[in-house]
């Protein structure tokens, strides 16, 4: 096998509109296509971010809730980089959104926090 990159992560939402309006009018992700699918009764819509396809957002009708806290098995965070996090901090809580304390990591010495989407989904921010 050779593996060359992550392709996209796939989030799944209980609010289409809602999560849509965070994705791109909060995190400035770009979307690429939107459809809807009829059959399933479900949105999807990719996302880009700097010109590539990382995110596909779904909606399902009476998709159930994800555990978060305590920690459950399966996906844990999404985690995007950024230049500078005192300023994607400031953006984030000019937007309404309330990031938890700016750690730093004990193996990398580099900073990071956590928020999340409007359905709990636990994001990152990594200062490169």
């Amino acid at each position: 096998m050779n593996l060359k990159r992550i392709h996209h992560t796939a989030i799944i939402c209980s609010n289409y509109e809602r999560s849509k309006d965070f994705y791109v009018n909060k995190l400035g992700l770009r979307p690429i296509r939107e459809v809807y699918r009829e059959e399933r009764k479900s949105y999807k819509l990719d996302f880009a971010l700097n010109g590539e396809y990382v995110i596909e957002l779904f909606s399902f009708p009476d998709a159930p809730e994800r555990p978060s806290y305590p920690e459950a098995r399966g996906l844990r965070h999404l985690a995007f980089e950024v230049d500078s996090l005192e300023e994607s901090v400031a953006e984030l809580k000019n937007h309404g959104i309330v990031p938890e304390e700016i750690r730093v990591d004990p193996y990398t010495s580099k900073r990071f926090t956590f928020f999340e989407d409007p359905d709990g989904l636990p994001l990152e921010l990594y200062e490169k």
